[in-house]
């Protein structure tokens, strides 16, 4: 597959499209070392413009219990599916997340939203990851808070069964299907500590410069973020307030260029607005804190 392209003028970060390898070579005790692949899936991979050949090559391998599974997986990464869909899982947080086709692949870059979310947490804090398509950032904060009570949700049917595995293997069964708030139980309204939202948003006349990883193979939903790419984000920041804990968080992943008017809606909603950028991950996250009632 070829790289993808670079980014717009202005700031982009979506054009990543998932083209990015699952793990980096040599992280997570899984090193890409020992025997070299087999060449010949390697060449394959490569005049298909495969960047990470070699790393993906041994992915494919691992996940084939036998030669004619391999050459169908090689058939399916080599007319453009996700390497993630392909082998059925994602590295995210340090964890392999389950990824079905059609489900939003975990981007590298919002492990920097996974990093804010975690320094906030605290012993039995009450959790809920809006918009979770695979689970991937409640799974990872699970596996590093103590006691939460976490709760996830999701429009697409097929995120939501995605969701229930991933986070069932955690001990946890709280994954519920519906929009945004409307999905999640009444008993956490006024409860939530910290509310994580990975909200699509790409302008929609965007969604045709991203790579074909994610524009044919992603659900449309995860991805179109209306006119200005504000459109979700608009309604979770609405509903937030209310659903909120006093000194509740929501954190919300955003683009560079939509920093200012995200922090805007946060503000007129009755939030206390922040927002902090990291060029190493390549986007931004913008925090809303719903204030402490009056003593």
């Amino acid at each position: 597959l070829p790289p993808p392209p670079e980014p717009l003028p202005g700031d982009a970060p979506w054009t990543d499209g998932g083209a990015e390898p699952v793990h980096a070579p040599g992280e997570d005790g899984e090193p890409p070392g020992g025997d070299p692949p087999d060449p010949g899936v390697v060449a394959r991979l490569r005049r298909a413009g495969c960047v990470f050949a070699e790393e993906e090559a041994r992915l494919l391998i691992a996940a084939a219990p036998d030669p004619a599974e391999l050459d169908t997986l090689i058939g399916r990464r080599t007319t453009g599916e996700p390497l993630e869909h392909v082998i059925g899982r994602a590295r995210f947080g340090g964890l392999w997340i389950a990824v079905d086709p059609g489900v939003f692949v975990p981007r590298r870059r919002t492990e920097f939203l996974l990093e804010r979310a975690v320094a906030l947490l605290r012993p039995g804090a009450v959790v809920v990851d809006l918009c979770c398509g695979s689970g991937a950032l409640g799974a990872a904060l699970l596996a590093r808070g103590e006691r939460l009570e976490l709760h996830a949700a999701d429009l697409d049917p097929t995120a939501v069964r995605c969701a229930r595995r991933n986070l069932a293997a955690l001990g946890a069964h709280r994954v519920h299907r519906g929009d945004l708030f409307e999905a999640l139980p009444s008993g956490l309204r006024g409860r939530i500590d910290v509310l994580v939202a990975n909200v699509p948003y790409v302008p929609t006349e965007e969604i045709a410069l991203l790579p074909g990883e994610a524009r044919d193979h992603e659900a449309r939903t995860a991805l179109d973020g209306g006119r200005d790419g504000l459109d979700v984000l608009r309604r979770v920041v609405a509903g937030a307030a209310r659903w909120l804990a006093p000194g509740g968080r929501l954190l919300v992943e955003t683009g560079e260029r939509q920093r200012a008017g995200a922090l805007d809606v946060v503000a007129e909603h009755g939030l206390l607005p922040d927002a902090v950028t990291s060029e190493e991950h390549g986007t931004t996250v913008v925090t809303g804190t719903r204030p402490n009632r009056s003593p």
